[in-house]
Formats: C-alpha cells, sequence, structure tokens
C-alpha cells in the first residue's frame, strides 16, 4: 500500500512515476481512524494563539473560504483580522461564526477608469473587466500598510497581493501566501515547476506533466490546452501577468498553504515543497460548516413532489455564465433524461434574462417536472435535500466538496478555468468519485446527449461505471465525514504553522 509521504515521493521519483490509489487508501483510512495518519494533531500541545490577517482576492469565490478557514482557526483561539471591501462586508457578516476573535477590517477600493462605480468585487462586474478589480485592489497598498502596522498582525495570509510580502517583509510580519485550491493544479501548471522550460510554454508542453511530477493521470483536451497555453500570456491587472500574480508571491512569500488533506493530496503538497523549497501546508478540506438556514418554503414544496435520489440539481458557477447555445444544450440534455430537475443558471452572454434564452417551447415541454431559476439560490441545503440524487457542477473547488459530502452523484461540466478542469480529472480519473459530461476534443462543446448520457450513467443503478462512481463517492463521503478527518487537519496546520513562524525567528 502506497502512503503519500514526502520520503516514498522521493524513493519513487527516482524509479517511475506513481499512480496514486485513492480508493485503496482512503478505505485504509477510514477502516482505521485512529491510525498514526489520524492521530499527529492529538500528540501536539495545542500552539497559543496567533493575530492572523486574513487579506483574500475581491471575489466571493476566495472572500468565502477564507472565512471558512478563519472560522476554523478562531475555535482553536486564533484572532482573525479580515481585510474586506467595505460595501461587501454585509455579505459574508452572517458567516462570521466567532465575531468575538474574528473582526472585519474594512477596505476602500478605491475607483478605476473603466469599472462602474461602487463595484468591488467579481461579481460586481463581468469576467473581461476582472483584470480592473485586479488593479484596483493593488492600488490598496498604502492603506493596507496602514492598517497592518497599527493591527501588527503575527502573519497574513494572501493569494493574488503579490506585492504583499515585501510591504509585510518591512513591517517585520510573516506573510503565508494562501491558496484556496488544491495543490495539484499548482503542481502540473504553475511557472515555478516549469522553470527549467521557459516562460512561453506552449500546448505541446503542457501535454506533458513538469519534471517529478508524481502522477500520470492528468490529460487535457486540445481546446482546454489552447486556453491553458493562453492564460499564461493574459495580462491581470497593473500590467502583471495572471501567472505572475500567483508566481511572485510563491517566491517572496514565508510559506505556502493550500486547501486540501494530506490523505488526497499530500504527494502533490511535498512535490511543490521540494519544488518552492518553503514549508508548503494544507489547511483541510474546508468542510462547511452545518447550515443554520432552512430551506425556502417554495423549494421544499417543489422537492417534496419527487422521489428520493430523482431530482437533477444543475448549478453552473455565480461568475461564469455559458454561451447562448450551451445554455440550450445544457436544457435540453436535462429535459432529455426525463428525471425532474432543478438548474441555477446566469443567463446566457448577450441575454438579460432566463426566460428570453429558453429553448423555444421548452417551459410548456417541462412545466411541472423543470425548473430554470436566475438567481442566487441555497446550494448547500439543496444538496442535503433527500430528493436530490445528482448534482451537475462547474468543479469549481467549494461546490465540489459541497458535493462530495452528499449523497447526490457527480456529473462533471468544467468551466473552462484552470482548476476547475484540474478538479474535474481528479474527480473523474484519479479518484473515480463523478462522471464527466463529454465535449468535443478541438471545439470544447458538450451536446444534449452528452449531458444526458453521464446522467443516465450516475442515476442508473445497473451501469457497471454507475455503480462504480457511487462505491467510491459513498467511501470518500464517509472520509471525509468522519470525526476525526477535519480537526486533525486543522489542528496539524496550525501547529505547522506555528512551527514555521517560531523557527524563522
Amino acid at each position: 500500500m502506497f502512503l503519500p509521504t514526502k520520503s516514498n515521493v522521493n524513493h519513487h521519483r527516482s524509479n517511475k512515476k506513481i499512480e496514486f490509489s485513492f480508493i485503496t487508501f482512503s478505505l485504509y483510512a477510514y477502516m482505521c481512524p485512529y491510525s498514526s495518519l489520524h492521530s499527529v494533531a492529538a500528540t501536539m500541545d495545542a500552539p497559543s494563539p496567533l493575530h492572523i490577517a486574513m487579506f483574500p482576492w475581491f471575489a466571493m469565490g476566495h472572500l468565502t473560504p477564507y472565512l471558512q478557514l478563519s472560522n476554523k482557526l478562531a475555535i482553536r483561539g486564533h484572532k482573525i483580522s479580515f481585510f474586506i471591501p467595505k460595501n461587501t462586508l454585509k455579505k459574508l457578516q452572517h458567516l462570521n461564526l466567532h465575531p468575538n476573535l474574528i473582526t472585519f477590517v474594512p477596505i476602500t477600493v478605491p475607483h478605476v477608469n473603466g469599472l462602474p462605480h461602487n463595484a468591488e468585487t467579481t461579481s460586481d462586474v463581468p469576467f473581461s473587466l476582472f483584470p480592473l478589480i485586479a488593479t484596483a485592489m493593488d492600488q490598496t497598498e498604502k492603506q493596507v500598510e496602514i492598517l497592518l502596522r497599527e493591527l501588527n498582525p503575527k502573519i497574513v495570509f494572501f493569494d493574488f497581493q503579490y506585492w504583499l510580502p515585501n510591504l509585510t517583509k518591512k513591517l517585520g510580519i510573516k506573510s503565508l501566501q494562501y491558496l484556496i485550491w488544491n495543490p495539484i493544479s499548482s503542481a502540473y501548471l504553475g511557472n515555478i515547476p516549469r522553470n527549467s522550460q521557459g516562460k512561453d510554454l506552449t500546448e505541446f508542453d503542457l501535454m506533458k506533466p513538469p519534471a517529478g511530477f508524481p502522477d500520470s493521470c492528468i490529460k487535457f483536451h486540445s481546446h482546454e490546452l489552447r486556453f491553458l497555453a493562453s492564460t499564461r500570456k493574459l495580462e491581470f491587472g497593473s500590467g502583471v501577468l495572471l501567472y505572475d500574480r500567483a508566481d511572485i508571491g510563491t517566491r517572496l512569500s514565508d510559506a505556502v498553504a493550500f486547501k486540501g488533506c494530506r490523505e488526497i493530496d499530500g504527494l502533490y503538497a511535498d512535490y511543490l515543497e521540494t519544488v518552492f523549497g518553503k514549508p508548503v501546508l494544507l489547511s483541510g478540506p474546508l468542510l462547511p460548516e452545518p447550515t443554520k438556514i432552512t430551506l425556502e418554503e417554495k423549494w421544499v414544496s417543489w422537492l417534496k413532489g419527487f422521489k428520493d435520489g430523482s431530482v437533477i440539481f444543475c448549478t453552473y458557477g455565480s461568475e461564469g455564465p455559458l454561451e447562448k447555445n450551451q445554455f440550450e444544450e445544457l436544457l435540453l440534455g436535462l429535459e432529455l433524461t426525463g428525471f425532474p430537475f432543478l438548474a441555477a443558471l446566469k443567463p446566457p452572454n448577450g441575454f438579460e434574462s432566463i426566460e428570453e434564452a429558453l429553448p423555444e417551447g421548452f417551459n410548456e415541454r417541462v412545466k411541472g417536472k423543470g425548473i430554470v431559476y436566475g438567481s442566487w439560490i441555497q446550494q448547500q441545503v439543496i444538496l442535503e435535500h433527500p430528493s436530490v440524487g445528482c448534482f451537475i457542477t462547474h468543479c469549481g473547488a467549494a461546490s465540489i466538496t459541497e458535493g462530495l459530502i452528499n449523497t447526490c452523484q457527480l456529473v462533471l461540466l468544467p468551466r473552462i478555468g484552470s482548476d476547475h478542469i484540474i478538479n474535474a480529472r481528479m474527480m473523474s480519473r484519479n479518484l473515480k468519485v463523478g462522471v464527466e459530461v463529454e465535449k468535443g476534443d478541438e471545439d470544447g462543446l458538450f451536446t444534449k446527449e452528452s449531458v444526458c448520457k453521464a446522467v443516465k450513467i450516475v442515476m442508473d443503478e445497473e451501469n457497471e461505471v454507475g455503480r462504480e462512481v457511487r462505491t467510491n463517492h459513498e467511501k470518500i463521503r464517509k472520509f471525509l465525514l468522519s470525526s476525526n478527518l477535519e480537526s486533525s487537519c486543522v489542528d496539524s496546520f496550525c501547529q505547522k504553522l506555528y512551527d514555521f513562524l517560531f523557527k524563522l525567528q
């Protein structure tokens, strides 16, 4: 049996690349919850409380997991100063579970030409304007310096603020780059592991993993390789390339951390620690806290009309609308399955409302068993409803985690984004806990038939692939929800944080 430890990585690297058998390992971990893998934190003295500043990228998909981690650190007595755009503060206030220890520090986001007035986060603007949000964030540097001088935290967690480590060094404060994705994305796609290949990486270069990468399961389609190569040349605010934002921060920070746990991600974290030459920590899987919010009555009423495990729930993220043709194919695919469905989607590009974009006659044909909803929806609570049997996800990190800890089966329809694509491959090929919707290799388009096919596989109890996926999903669900897992991950994270902070002094 292979356990993902640094010594194993080093041993195997000299021989051959390793196929990481998660199912074998997770079964061992689940059956032996008090093994040495889970007992690390139990043998440690609790670290002394720290004062930590959190400064995430101005996107709800980053602000929210940073606050989730803050809650888990506050449980252990750590004091958190959470930097947040001032008008966005009220959107996250209800998620602050420890206001006695977590203090929101409002940031005034300066106006940048080209941005709508009062735009603060990526949820306020279309994707084309995201770089201007980054420029606005960069222009908070002087404001942040004043706040850090006043607050004097022990360490600052950041992600895309490439300039922050130089600022904290000047102030005598440590910096940790906390990236909300799993380490496999940075290990495969990051510039630092591919240093020897130079800056101008091509599609051909990205077909192969970087030197020493401990896995050979990641394969990309042609359209994905074109996208991944093009993003390396994407300017993302203040004249800085997107990849440089992450890589400069990695090089200058005192340590790097990722969302994840050793049992799944340790192999890639150990590889990156060797490549980066600095500590690489794992925060734990950031499981969502049990919600105190009840499901809206309109959804309760609708869902209870269907038998357990029969409803498809489909979301496609809050910031990436589909093109009109793919919007139609997705809805027609849901209709083709014959299952009841609830699809929470933004209007496609070029349309103001869901209604005007629906396929002709669609509402009449699916009346009573299909809903397309264009506003924010209670994803976590809906996934917990017994009627929901299938979750079609865009493969964002938070959505994947919410899907894994519920009993609904996963259909993977990754949005074109580096971590979304990697997440989809990890779930479908490495862990085998979901089925990916087939897309054209060159054009990247899916069809109503491919959507229907993926859903039918996971929903059909007689399908061999579906049975394997359901079995694996249940194993990982039990593993992630086992009583000791997340607490030991966070305890270990805190201890390693404490160790590296005081070792640096």
